[in-house]
């Protein structure tokens, strides 16, 4: 396994892609800037115009993307980890329906803002105990077994889902759909997000090495010494923790867990010591990336960034796939 200097090389270029990444959404838009007026808004200088615009709208959503990516990618891949299965991502589960159910029946409601935020990540975080509670039973929960138990609760949370559509007055269902493929457009507060992406990653980097043994199966892990158990639950409670906060910040987001991890695999190994990290960084500068042609594309229009992530997540997949025969 590679040593912390081998490590240090593959992140600190993705760090350089991300802070790339970063500026070249904020510099471009319906209104264009230049560098200069980014460090200069920085220093304290320039417009108000431009302090506005940069300080208050683009440099808070960009972050908010950063964080999103970076939660759903790491995610991602702590679940195809728990799983053992390379198919799995943040959503298998049905935290995002659970989410989703939350913060639709806040729109329903007529609320907002802050609501919404709060009766998503609550609809997540019931998901998770409704999917640990079925899996676990009397016995002891298995990958298979939690697997097939998120499967029937997200069919149960898209059910719920069409309801609440079908039922919603018109004026409501273009806010209620946006949110339903993933908007950043309403996401101004990115501290939270980028502060568990942080401390997750950080308080599960000493736990590398047993999470690259506990990758090649229970029994193995045992015959290691590593507990397994306790770990899964870690991992588990750790992934839906990462999911409802990403979901809580931009809706449902697609692909973003599922192809990052793979491509880092390919090219990195398969080194959670260094995957982890690696997914934040990558699945954030995705997924500034992929928002920035969301809202330039067609603009003054904006689409969702769940579809831009769709559109490239389908081809990107089926051409890993192709390659990993």
């Amino acid at each position: 396994m590679p040593g912390r200097r081998s490590l240090l090389p593959p992140l600190a270029v993705l760090a350089l892609l991300g802070l790339a990444a970063l500026l070249f959404s904020v510099t471009l838009g319906s209104a264009s800037l230049m560098p200069g007026d980014v460090w200069a808004v920085i220093r304290g200088e320039g417009s108000p115009l431009a302090r506005t615009l940069i300080l208050e709208l683009r440099i808070p959503r960009a972050l908010a993307a950063f964080a999103t990516g970076g939660l759903l990618a790491v995610a991602g891949a702590l679940m195809q980890v728990l799983l053992r299965n390379p198919l799995a991502d943040p959503y298998v589960l049905g935290l995002s329906g659970g989410a989703s159910v939350g913060a639709l029946a806040a729109m329903l409601a007529g609320l907002g803002g802050v609501v919404i935020t709060g009766s998503a990540f609550a609809g997540a975080f019931a998901s998770t105990l409704l999917v640990f509670g079925l899996a676990h039973g009397t016995g002891s929960w298995t990958p298979a077994r939690l697997l097939l138990t998120g499967v029937v609760v997200a069919a149960g949370w898209g059910a719920v889902i069409t309801l609440m559509l079908a039922i919603s007055p018109a004026e409501r269902l273009p806010g209620m759909l946006y949110w339903l493929m993933g908007d950043l457009s309403y996401a101004r507060t990115p501290w939270a997000a980028l502060g568990l992406l942080g401390v997750v990653c950080l308080a599960l980097l000493p736990l590398g090495r047993s999470l690259n043994v506990l990758a090649r199966g229970p029994l193995q892990a045992a015959a290691l010494g590593v507990n397994a158990r306790p770990l899964e639950w870690t991992i588990y409670l750790a992934a839906s923790g990462l999911t409802a906060m990403a979901v809580t910040t931009a809706g449902s987001i697609g692909f973003v867990g599922l192809v990052v991890p793979h491509m880092l695999r390919l090219v990195l190994g398969n080194d959670q010591r260094l995957i982890l990290p690696a997914c934040a960084l990558a699945g954030g500068t995705l997924l500034v990336l992929a928002d920035t042609l969301a809202r330039t594309m067609i603009a003054p229009e904006q689409l969702p960034v769940g579809v831009i992530t769709a559109l490239l997540g389908v081809p990107t997949f089926l051409f890993l796939l192709y390659r990993s025969r």
